[in-house]
């Protein structure tokens, strides 16, 4: 059954979708967030970045979803990503907005801090919710800081003034990332968070800081700008975050206000948003959409479904259902730029969406998970190149570069 207050009604993938807070998107598919590792030394996008998203903003999302820009310099998810934490590359900034909403799209700036699974700076000690390191092959090395009341305080506001510089550059509004094993995502984490004050403990304490921060930045850009939320629907980790207390999270999401949830999984110790999950999972089209029909039964938030979509009779059905608003999209655009246009006026027909080979390394699931992330990022520059069908590295060249590439750029990047 539909939930109050909102009746059944078929959806095309090529209608409009009007936000809570009035931001029209032109059709229904987004490309969803995939770390670029373009920006320069000193953390401003670079050009090849701006070109990059002016070939999807030509491609026909009505939203583009950028990667991880870091609120904090002082922590990056990976090299070379975006840094937002003062004015400094502001006309930077406002060109990349620019580049990816000239023919429409709608432009939000992904903000995120990577807490205890930061790759670098490497002189740096990472912090997380608690002095725990995460169980993960590379990122179990450095043991993490316990953050303090004051620490907390200061992210708060980092988080706040990226939001705010991003709406002024030009970015139609921000998502807050809370998922795959971040800052925010080890906050609501039962393993990763075993804080005894008031952002630990219960469920309640443990989602604490989400909340604020979700207030801080609404109250910052204000009711007219975008505020989403990347949820992971569970950790699918042992002791983690489990579906039922993201369900209870969501619906305390939807009365802060905000405009669209997207709804994934995983974490770098369960890779599961990059489809390095248990078989059945993997088999299954759309990994989330279980998820997203039993969240549907409960809230009229806007919902966005990223993850294993591979078919345009999937996109289809769940939009036509009313399961979720927003198809997000990652791998399918770093393989076609225009993937969306094609979906939207149906041209070749492409009933099975291209996406990326598969890498398979005995017993090596998080390297399985950031080599798949190395060939899409391998793609980028190709695309901002110019080039409309991108089959990128094969599986044995990625694998020979992406460690010497990742180390090369770490050890500059301070």
């Amino acid at each position: 059954m539909p939930p109050k207050n909102r009746s059944p009604r078929i959806v095309a993938v090529g209608s409009p979708l009007t936000l809570p807070c009035g931001v029209t998107l032109p059709n229904r598919i987004a490309k969803a967030a995939m770390s670029e590792q373009l920006g320069d030394i000193t953390g401003a996008p670079s050009a090849t970045l701006t070109r990059l998203y002016s070939a999807w903003g030509r491609g026909g999302a009505g939203l583009l979803i950028t990667g991880n820009v870091m609120i904090d310099r002082r922590a990056y998810v990976e090299p070379r990503n975006v840094t937002l934490e003062d004015d400094r590359h502001l006309e930077a900034v406002a060109n990349w907005a620019r580049a990816g909403s000239r023919e429409g799209s709608v432009m939000v700036m992904q903000i995120n801090h990577p807490g205890r699974v930061a790759v670098g700076p490497l002189h740096r000690r990472p912090v997380g919710p608690s002095a725990l390191r995460p169980q993960a092959l590379g990122f179990n090395l450095r043991k993490p800081r316990a953050l303090s009341l004051d620490d907390i305080a200061d992210l708060r506001r980092r988080y706040t003034c990226t939001a705010e510089l991003a709406v002024a550059a030009g970015f139609s509004g921000v998502q807050v990332h809370a998922a795959h094993g971040y800052l925010l995502s080890q906050f609501l984490s039962p393993v990763a968070n075993q804080r005894s004050d008031r952002y630990g403990g219960s469920p309640e304490n443990r989602r604490r800081l989400l909340l604020e921060v979700v207030a801080d930045v609404r109250q910052a850009i204000g009711p007219e700008a975008i505020v989403s939320v990347k949820l992971n629907s569970a950790d699918f980790q042992r002791g983690g975050l489990a579906e039922a207390e993201s369900l209870d999270v969501a619906l305390a999401l939807e009365q802060a206000g905000i405009d669209l949830l997207e709804i994934s999984g995983g974490n770098y110790e369960a890779p599961a948003m990059t489809g390095v999950v248990q078989d059945s999972t993997r088999e299954r089209e759309a990994y989330f959409l279980r998820y997203a029909r039993e969240l549907r039964a409960r809230s009229a938030m806007p919902l966005m479904l990223t993850g294993g979509i591979r078919t345009r009779a999937l996109i289809d059905e769940v939009l036509a259902d009313g399961a979720v608003d927003m198809i997000g999209l990652g791998r399918p655009f770093a393989v076609r730029p225009d993937i969306a246009a094609d979906l939207l006026t149906g041209a070749g027909q492409p009933q099975h969406l291209p996406t990326a080979p598969r890498i398979p390394l005995a017993a090596a699931t998080p390297v399985n998970s950031y080599l798949q992330l190395a060939w899409h990022a391998a793609n980028f520059r190709r695309i901002a190149a110019g080039d409309k069908q991108v089959t990128g590295p094969g599986a044995v060249r990625t694998l020979a570069t992406a460690g010497t590439t990742v180390t090369a750029r770490a050890l500059t990047q301070f």
